[in-house]
């Protein structure tokens, strides 16, 4: 505790209560958690601007929490309940349920669930009460946690190595319940591929009114017989996302549900590429994908337009009618003042961030574009190999699966791509408004050629893209994982598994520092190898 009212947790500011009464030092333990409703927010938001979404609130509280920008952590809308003294000085406290009531005086917030006894049986009978009503918070739980009160007791009765044996924690088992499938609706995303949703007779589970859950994919739908008017178990993976679990029954009427073989948005034919699950419409105009295509096209890793994000995409697309990232270039600051929230100054600011982004290297664009399999990475590769736009789209299949980091399925959609007359379309209204369709110059240094490297842990100054770009640029690759081949790890700040890895392996091990001084001394490379 410090004079400006802030505890430390995990790095993190959470602002709590002025003691009334001062105290010399208190160290407290807690938990941070994300409430039920902050975690839909949080996961509607990602889902939106195309970011995998959080698994579960707990992941997306300790996600919020290794944050380095803490507006990030701030937008996250985290809560923490506070259940230990671990140091206190000025007092003496010898109970564990004193200690909590002590807590709550001090202004920190402590579960309310938490109850004294003295027999087992209340201890059971309290789990089950617990257990009962764990679908009403507004948080959710997977257990509860039995210890003793005194902690001299807990001084005599100590711990393993790993565990206190004066606590010991039950585990609930997942809620679930049965109901009936009544439709079944078919989303298109970005990339084109069909989402099927079921829609169940309203059930409350584990807290909320479950009544819609994805459904996957056709295999999924297959594997486990689902149908319009089947008896479904449902419940909620992790304690947040509805899930189906089973097909208990299907009546005599109904009959096995095929996804629609044409998009239920523009009509074209849907395609299924051997080996995958996804049913996709390969039809990059499609009403149903062109505002996920435009939020694509202007995020931060693809052409990075500042400040049209999703809310002034869809204000753009509602008023002036853009539909197509061509249609961005084509944008003046006076059409923009004529609507809500855009003054002069923040129109001219929009026009001149799309305008900038003209310029962007060609790999960019190839990510920008959304051709499916084609990430960031993948996007470098194929900007590198061709050089320019036309030399990419003359390619045929052959030359684009010769790229080394390159397989047959990725190879397989450019080509397709490329082939289809509304990208090409696209491609001429980029090109006639100006925007870059070549590949920076191909590096000459070869400093780094043939060498692999490994990024793990927080850089102190580089960013771990701008230590990638450096590698790459002086002719070596960056690798997601550490096995014998690699050359070299660069690890910084809370580096794991890798790091550990590397090291067992006797893989040199490199600073930021000496990353630089590698790749500014072109004779410290055989120095370190020997």
């Amino acid at each position: 505790k410090n004079g400006s009212g802030s505890l430390s947790v995990f790095g993190t500011d959470l602002i709590v209560p002025i003691f009334n009464e001062p105290l010399p030092f208190l160290e407290v333990r807690g938990e941070v958690y994300m409430s039920d409703e902050s975690f839909l927010r949080l996961c509607e938001r990602q889902e939106l601007l195309e970011e995998k979404p959080f698994k579960n609130p707990r992941n997306a509280a300790a996600g919020s929490l290794r944050q380095k920008d803490p507006k990030i952590t701030a937008q996250r809308t985290l809560d923490i309940f506070v259940f230990n003294i671990q140091v206190i000085e000025g007092e003496t406290i010898t109970t564990h349920a004193d200690a909590l009531k002590r807590l709550h005086e001090l202004g920190f917030t402590v579960s309310p669930l938490y109850c004294r006894t003295g027999d087992i049986e209340t201890v059971i009978e309290k789990i089950r009460e617990i257990g009962n009503e764990r679908g009403t918070f507004s948080y959710p739980i997977d257990g509860a946690v039995v210890k003793v009160d005194s902690f001299s007791q807990r001084e005599a009765l100590g711990s393993t190595a790993k565990f206190p044996r004066w606590a010991e924690a039950y585990k609930y088992p997942p809620e679930e319940k049965e109901t009936t499938l009544l439709d079944i609706e078919v989303a298109v995303g970005r990339t084109g591929v069909l989402t099927p949703t079921g829609v169940f007779e309203p059930v409350f589970l584990a807290g909320t009114t479950v009544s819609r859950a994805t459904l996957h994919n056709q295999d999924f739908i297959t594997e486990k017989d689902i149908r319009i008017g089947s008896r479904v178990i449902i419940r909620k993976a992790g304690e947040i996302i509805p899930e189906v679990v089973s097909v208990v029954s299907n009546p005599e009427d109904t009959v096995p549900y095929r996804l629609p073989e044409t998009c239920p948005s523009c009509g074209e034919v849907i395609t299924r590429v051997e080996g995958e699950a996804a049913a996709r419409c390969t039809n990059p105009q499609c009403p149903a994908q062109l505002m996920r295509n435009l939020i694509h096209f202007a995020s931060r890793d693809a052409m990075d337009i500042d400040g049209l994000g999703p809310a002034a995409l869809e204000q753009l697309s509602a008023a002036l009618q853009v539909h197509s990232p061509a249609d961005l270039y084509d944008i003046t600051a006076q059409e923009l003042e004529t609507l809500d929230r855009f003054g002069k100054k923040s129109a001219e600011n929009l026009v001149a961030a799309i305008q900038k982004s003209k310029e962007n290297d060609l790999s960019k664009l190839l990510f920008a574009l959304g051709i499916p399999h084609i990430g960031a990475k993948a996007a470098k590769l194929l900007a590198g190999a061709f050089g320019d736009m036309d030399a990419l789209i003359a390619a045929d299949e052959e030359q684009i699966a010769a790229i080394d980091g390159f397989g047959g399925i990725m190879a397989q959609e450019v080509y397709a791509f490329f082939r289809r007359h509304s990208a090409i379309e696209l491609i001429d209204r980029l090109k006639a408004a100006g925007v870059n369709m070549t590949a920076e110059a191909v590096t000459t240094d070869t400093k780094f050629l043939g060498k692999t490297f490994v990024l793990t842990g927080t850089l102190p100054n580089l960013k771990r893209t701008e230590a990638a770009a450096l590698i790459e640029k002086a002719g070596g690759k960056v690798s997601g994982s550490v096995s014998k081949k690699t050359s070299y790890v660069v690890a910084g700040e809370e580096a794991g598994s890798k790091l550990t890895k590397a090291q067992t392996l006797g893989i040199p091990v490199l600073t930021e520092a000496e990353l630089l001084t590698l790749l500014n001394d072109e004779d410290n490379t055989e120095r370190n190898e020997a």
